[in-house]
């Protein structure tokens, strides 16, 4: 092989390494029609480094596994995430998380997430109450969201806070911090109200036993005596029937004297 064969032949060899390098550093196509894959939310929170106590009751309730699995197959719509931070968590009452059942945790947890993607925009035009994944229970488990100059005020009755910003957003999934633990109102005990409805509950009836037991007390035990100013006592009969005899001797007696001068003369 000449001279000019070599040289040919260099150029080709490097031509195909070129080649080859520039297909290495090219990301590879998505197949048509396949999603773009996404940030889940684990990995979102975890990466916010202030969300551990909300991402372990995720976690616990499982309630983490069906919303990433919601995201992976959504076409359309999307979820909204409404998450505390762990100082919102530090300002609950103490040992209130360990008194819920696993029931009611997953119940809290499904209060802070919208079934429904809300922009930072939309906000203006949402409607109250505001659905939650906890189900619709008017006056128990409400979420009413009021936006006004540029700030979002969240109303759960026994709580009222604000959204601090923005965390994560895409096409399908938008997670906002909030201040508080949004609590709905029915996981809270309405001691004022149950004291004033005990105060003004009726005495129950007595049973029948009861009754029959007071009435036959009632019978045997003496009537209580009455006490009437007494009659003027009549002079008795035999008192008149003994004085009687002794008036006809008298009647005699004074007959006596004209009896003697009717004699005399």
């Amino acid at each position: 092989m000449g001279r000019e064969g070599r040289l040919v032949v260099f150029e080709i060899i490097i031509w195909v390494l070129h080649a080859s390098s520039i297909a290495a550093e090219s990301p590879a196509s998505t197949p048509q029609g396949q999603a773009q894959p996404r940030e889940d939310i684990v990995s979102i929170l975890t990466q916010g480094n202030s969300f551990n106590m909300f991402l372990h009751l995720m976690k616990s309730t499982q309630l983490i596994n069906q919303l990433n699995s919601q995201l992976i197959s959504i076409k359309s719509g999307g979820l909204t995430i409404l998450a505390p931070d762990d100082g919102a968590f530090t300002e609950l009452k103490p040992g209130f998380l360990n008194s819920l059942s696993d029931a009611k945790k997953l119940e809290l947890v499904q209060f802070h997430v919208l079934p429904d993607l809300v922009t930072t925009t939309n906000f203006d035009t949402i409607t109250n109450p505001v659905r939650t994944l906890a189900g619709n229970k008017p006056g128990k488990v409400q979420l009413d969201v009021i936006s006004y100059g540029g700030t979002v005020n969240i109303s759960t009755g026994p709580v009222n806070t604000t959204i601090n910003g923005l965390i994560y957003t895409d096409s399908h999934l938008a997670v906002y911090r909030v201040a508080k633990v949004l609590i709905p109102s029915e996981f809270v005990a309405p001691t004022t109200k149950t004291n004033i409805t005990a105060t003004s509950t009726p005495l129950p009836a007595p049973s029948p036993s009861s009754a029959s037991a007071s009435a036959s007390s009632s019978a045997s035990s003496p009537a209580p005596a009455t006490h009437l100013p007494k009659p003027p006592t009549p002079l008795p009969p035999t008192v008149i029937s003994a004085a009687f005899p002794f008036t006809i001797p008298l009647f005699l007696c004074s007959l006596l004297p004209l009896l003697f001068l009717l004699l005399a003369y």
